[in-house]
């Protein structure tokens, strides 16, 4: 089989787009061949069986083309077109996957329902996404699949005691609607032997702007940090240094499923949320992790009852949630359901 997955780049130091390289390994341990197309890469230990070819350019019209003419020269004898996260790069491919016959995949998890998702969404055979929630559109083409969580790299021994107050970590760009704002309001009104901290990147002139902003509202609570990111191979150590990970994300963009929740829960680390669209996968735990969003009281309740529960419950928490990571959002999981996919798709074309 021969796949070819379009994704933004290959950059193992990149602070939200380093898990491709993730995408890459597992997809070439299942085909023949794998062709990447991407903008740039700075990956160096690419898989025998993966040809890169990248297609930047100076301006938009530039790349579209740079974009049209890799995919032509690399389609020949493909079963497949995966497009990760970009759909616009969808809506670019499908003239000339339909002239070839080639099945298109989408895979997007993300709020935002652009115009170009509408319209990939209608050109694409499959629209693949955590869940049927974290799309922002209703389509009998989409389909839940759940994360690609490494999980033999998120992971951790059993959480013991350790000196000191308990830690908390919040991951992930300072966006506003990343609710971290409202967490911090949590915090600051609870008492408890616990730390804060807030690390990731501001990828945008609005995100330094409310990083500036979380870092007044901080102010004058010794217990509160706000980090810079690490490299994406240092986060498994980071969430194991943790107790609890906390992920506060507004109502209005409830639907995304964040990755760092599942990353944490590989790690056997309770997780933390204001995302009602995690109810199921935290049902039935002997620990409550879901909050009100944009609630600082309701927050503050939950956070006081996690960190005041023993080790031991915590632990038992976090086993729980590893064990539902394993068998829903794995790696290879994602990886297994999206060859099926290709295959079932494939299958009415004679390929």
């Amino acid at each position: 089989m021969k796949v070819i997955l379009v994704t933004q780049t290959l950059d193992p130091e990149h602070g939200s787009l380093a898990q491709s390289l993730d995408l890459v390994r597992a997809l070439a341990a299942r085909v023949d061949e794998l062709v990447v197309l991407c903008r740039d890469t700075r990956w160096d230990q690419v898989p025998e069986n993966v040809t890169v070819c990248t297609f930047d350019a100076a301006t938009k019209a530039g790349r579209a083309l740079a974009f049209q003419r890799a995919l032509a020269a690399s389609s020949g004898s493909a079963d497949a077109v995966v497009v990760h996260m970009v759909p616009t790069f969808l809506v670019l491919a499908a003239p000339l996957a339909r002239a070839r016959k080639l099945p298109l995949l989408l895979w997007y998890t993300h709020w935002h329902a652009s115009r170009s998702l509408r319209l990939a969404t209608r050109l694409c055979d499959v629209a693949l996404s955590v869940d049927v929630s974290s799309f922002p559109l209703i389509s009998a083409k989409v389909r839940g699949i759940g994360h690609a969580i490494d999980v033999g790299e998120f992971t951790c021994e059993p959480p013991v005691s350790h000196d000191g107050p308990l830690r908390l970590l919040a991951l992930g760009r300072t966006a506003r609607w990343k609710g971290l704002q409202t967490l911090i309001e949590a915090f600051r009104a609870t008492e408890l032997d616990a730390t804060l901290e807030l690390r990731g990147p501001s990828l945008t002139s609005d995100e330094l702007l409310h990083r500036e902003e979380l870092t007044a509202a901080a102010k004058g609570d010794a217990r509160i940090s706000i980090e810079e990111p690490l490299p994406r191979a240092e986060v498994p150590a980071l969430l194991c240094h943790a107790d609890v990970l906390v992920s506060p994300a507004e109502p209005t963009e409830g639907a995304t499923l964040d990755k760092a929740v599942y990353e944490a829960a590989a790690c056997g680390r309770p997780v933390v949320t204001t995302n009602a669209a995690l109810a199921p996968f935290l049902a039935g735990l002997p620990l409550e992790l879901l909050a009100a969003p944009r609630d600082a009281a309701s927050l503050a309740h939950v956070l006081s009852a996690v960190v005041q529960a023993t080790v031991d419950e915590r632990a038992a928490v976090g086993a729980a949630l590893r064990q539902r990571v394993v068998e829903q959002h794995s790696l290879d999981h994602w990886a297994d359901t999206v060859i099926s996919i290709i295959r079932e798709v494939r299958s009415p074309r004679g390929g």
